[in-house]
C-alpha cells in the first residue's frame, strides 16, 4: 500500500483493486498482453495434509452426511471438530 492507503495499480490493467483487476482480465486476453509480461520465480510452501485413520463403518456415514449437506467430507470433518474443540464448549 502506498501513503494514502490505496492498492498500487496494477502493470497491464492500472486497475487499482482486485475487483477491478479481475474484471479487466474477464473481458481481455493474455495474449494481447504477453509482450508486457516478464518471468518471475516464486516458491510455494503449502501445509501437508494430516492423516487420520477413520473406521471404515464412521467413515461411510461422514461420506453419508458430507452428501447430504452438499460438501466435501474434509469440510464437514474439519466443521465438527472446530465446533467441538471451541474453547467455551463445556468438555
Amino acid at each position: 500500500m502506498n501513503e494514502s492507503n490505496e492498492c498500487p495499480k496494477s502493470s497491464i490493467s492500472k486497475s487499482g483493486t482486485p475487483e477491478e483487476i479481475a474484471e479487466f482480465w474477464d473481458n481481455h486476453s493474455l495474449a494481447d498482453h504477453w509482450e508486457q509480461t516478464q518471468e518471475v520465480e516464486f516458491e510455494v510452501r503449502g501445509q501437508r495434509p494430516r492423516r487420520v485413520a477413520v473406521d471404515p463403518d464412521l467413515y461411510a456415514r461422514l461420506a453419508e452426511q458430507a452428501r447430504t449437506r452438499g460438501v466435501t467430507l474434509e469440510t464437514l470433518i474439519n466443521q465438527w471438530l472446530s465446533e467441538r474443540l471451541e474453547p467455551n464448549k463445556a468438555a
